[in-house]
């Protein structure tokens, strides 16, 4: 491994390799005039930085439309390391530090066991965030090395409520994401969880708050992200936490059909689909009602219709239930504690205590059986 200190490395943010259809331009333009939100961001608090002599920079593993990630060590802890530009001109320079500070700063204040640990940051001689270093590959990859076939519909939904976990964790921060994708999950040593990276492109959510549209990554942005006429760059529109949402439910459509959203479209082909046409991915024929509703609920057309994730992790919860027991090795150490589990060790049913807290909902998709899912937006 080479000392961080060796070279001044490109731009980027964590992802895979290749990863063209991120937005840039208008990205950093609203890193430079979100005014009031970067002045209070701009300072970094001196507990979080690491000593860069510690630092030891390997091999590349990824890299996107922000920034590359490499393989590393801080002391004798193998981590990932995020390195950013510092930009070439002051202009450049003043916005790229400014969102480096946000991000450090976020990402230094959540803590959740579905996102990537934060370890800390350094700003010179480089701008750069340490992570975790996951072993496992992304969700895109695993996916990609398993289709045709699909996952198993547990460890779907498995995967499902650890990204509703974490994204309601950042919610209740008041933190939206913004580029929800399945680049930016990673799935951990046993492949049994997924943890959310890459804080690039998150933002604080406040009321009056006006965000640069068109940012994230097109098969999985939010319709409101875009206008009935083409965006000057730069130009602002409002938006809230429920982007974050419509993402998720385009990700969950991928864990249950394990498909590329919008098949045989380009990118652009497919962000005016979803935003001029209401078009969304087709859902399989045989799909339960009940995870129809769920999706469908997650991309309708008005954000304002859209759950909470809070409401997303009950729901999908709820539907576990109705499924037949997994294998043992699928189950989750909480769905163990909470089960009745017979003499030969196989989980026979939920306790008491869930099974009501969760009727109301077993109560509305029983409903929803009643008639076929219609397409939500």
């Amino acid at each position: 491994m080479n000392c961080i200190e060796k070279k001044n490395i490109g731009t980027g943010s964590r992802g895979e390799e290749g990863d063209s259809d991120s937005r840039k331009s208008g990205e950093q333009h609203s890193s430079k005039s979100n005014g009031s939100i970067m002045g209070s961001c701009s300072v970094i608090d001196e507990r979080v930085l690491v000593d860069p002599k510690l630092l030891f920079i390997g091999s590349k593993i990824g890299q996107g439309a922000h920034g590359k990630v490499y393989e590393g060590r801080y002391g004798d802890q193998i981590v990932a390391i995020k390195v950013l530009n510092r930009g070439s001109n002051p202009e450049e320079k003043d916005a790229l530090e400014s969102r480096f500070a946000r991000e450090v700063n976020m990402m230094s204040r959540v803590k959740h066991d579905n996102l990537v640990k934060f370890i800390g940051a350094c700003k010179d001689p480089l701008m750069v965030i340490v992570t975790e270093l996951l072993p496992g590959m992304s969700l895109r990859k695993y996916l990609l090395s398993i289709r045709p076939n699909q996952l198993d519909l547990h460890m779907a939904l498995s995967f499902s409520v650890d990204i509703a976990r974490a994204l309601d964790c950042l919610h209740a921060n008041g933190i939206i994401h913004r580029d929800l994708k399945p680049d930016n999950l990673l799935l951990t040593a046993n492949q049994k969880s997924v943890k959310l990276a890459d804080f690039g492109l998150a933002r604080e959510e406040t009321v009056t708050e006006m965000m640069t549209a068109e940012t994230g990554t097109y098969r999985w942005m939010a319709p409101e992200l875009y206008s009935t006429v083409t965006l000057r760059q730069g130009e602002k529109k409002h938006y809230n936490n429920k982007v974050d949402v419509y993402s998720f439910g385009i990700v969950l459509w991928e864990l249950l059909t394990n498909r590329m959203p919008f098949e045989g479209m380009s990118n652009l082909q497919a962000a005016y689909a979803a935003a001029f046409k209401q078009e969304r991915p087709s859902l399989p024929e045989d799909i339960s009602p009940e995870l129809a509703f769920i999706v469908q609920s997650c991309w309708v057309e008005d954000p304002n219709m859209r759950p909470s994730f809070n409401q997303i992790i009950r729901m999908l919860n709820a539907f576990l239930f109705t499924l037949p027991p997994p294998s043992p090795s699928l189950l989750e150490p909480d769905t163990v504690e909470s089960a009745e589990t017979t003499s030969n060790g196989t989980v026979s049913a939920l306790s008491a205590r869930s099974r009501g807290k969760f009727a109301f909902l077993r109560q509305l998709f029983a409903a929803k059986k009643t008639r076929s899912p219609q397409m939500s937006g």
